[in-house]
């Protein structure tokens, strides 16, 4: 039997670099196995009941979780090899939730970091539900008893909890729950364009959309701020910091080099580094921009692909909340 994958990325409309670098290319990487590599089941969903639990406009989550199929797709994740769905549509991920739960503690919760930074972020809106978020992923992740999810490291804390309750419904139901890991790719953790943090939707300037065109990468990447172009070490903080990371991702590891040599020797002149930099982004992104544009007029393919997803996704979902029910002893 195929060992599972499962990942997701909230439904927060169209999908930045940071998205696809920490998370989409992984999903590529294990849908499409080298030659000789180990074959997975693939499932990736958007996650739009934790797009919920921090503030949103309802009018726009059905047109922002679509937006999210829509650069699945485009991106290459093929509904013939992949389970694509949307996690609303399999409310076996809430019942499962609600069963998990029952084994962990609220003190659990509230001590992990990433509700803290949420807390502060929003503190009008310490909801039961972003105290819950993790136990739904958890959710998310053991109803199809997935061994490997391609997140970025930054969700690290949410799947030990996925962990930590898979052993105690392990030890106290008799299930059989695995303990998924991260799959880890090269871009795992994408630092923002504005030198502190990382690359995030609600942080104004901070990001590059998929379906941003040349001309608006470059200004963007035009917008990072820079120092003279030359120091006696490599910034391992700020904007210099971040174009080098890109450079590598994009570039190469030998172009990155290159270029962090001559910062510490000759100098570098970012005039040249970042035009070179955005064409090399936007390289890479203009053949999925074309094939989504393929996919917004072609609605019915895309409507076929989301209800397809459900049924397959419900149907692996309804059999594991089924086990779970009956060794808690609801059945």
């Amino acid at each position: 039997m195929k060992k599972r994958v499962l990942s997701g990325i909230r439904a927060t409309g169209r999908l930045h670099l940071g998205n696809y670098l920490g998370a989409v290319r992984g999903m590529l990487e294990l849908q499409n196995p080298p030659t000789g590599g180990p074959n997975y089941e693939t499932l990736y969903m958007v996650a739009d009941l934790h797009a919920i639990t921090t503030p949103y406009d309802p009018k726009k989550l059905p047109q922002n979780t679509r937006e999210v199929i829509l650069d699945y797709l485009a991106a290459g994740l093929d509904p013939e090899k992949s389970i694509l769905f949307v996690q609303s549509q399999v409310p076996e991920h809430t019942e499962l939730a609600f069963l998990l739960s029952s084994v962990v503690s609220i003190a659990r919760m509230q001590h992990l970091p990433t509700y803290k930074e949420k807390v502060t972020q929003y503190p009008k809106e310490n909801t039961m539900a972003l105290l819950n978020y993790p136990i739904l992923m958890a959710s998310d992740i053991l109803i199809y008893k997935a061994d490997k999810v391609p997140v970025g490291i930054d969700q690290e804390p949410h799947l030990e909890v996925a962990r930590e309750i898979a052993r105690k419904m392990n030890s106290k139901f008799g299930t059989d729950f695995p303990e998924p890991t991260r799959f880890a790719t090269k871009g795992e953790y994408i630092p923002s364009l504005t030198g502190e943090g990382k690359m995030s939707k609600s942080i104004e300037g901070s990001y590059i959309n998929l379906t941003d065109d040349l001309n608006t990468i470059k200004d963007k990447i035009a917008r990072v701020p820079t120092d003279s172009g030359k120091g006696v070490s490599v910034p391992k903080e700020g904007g210099v910091k971040v174009l080098f990371d890109l450079i590598g991702l994009f570039l190469g590891d030998e172009r990155r080099d290159k270029y962090q040599n001559q910062y510490t020797k000759s100098g570098i002149k970012y005039s040249e580094l970042k035009p070179e930099l955005a064409e090399a982004i936007y390289k890479e992104l203009g053949p999925i921009q074309k094939r989504r544009e393929e996919l917004v007029n072609d609605p019915k393919y895309v409507d076929g692909v989301i209800l397809d997803g459900a049924k397959k996704a419900r149907k692996i979902a309804s059999r594991t909340v089924g086990e779970a029910k009956k060794k808690i002893g609801l059945l």
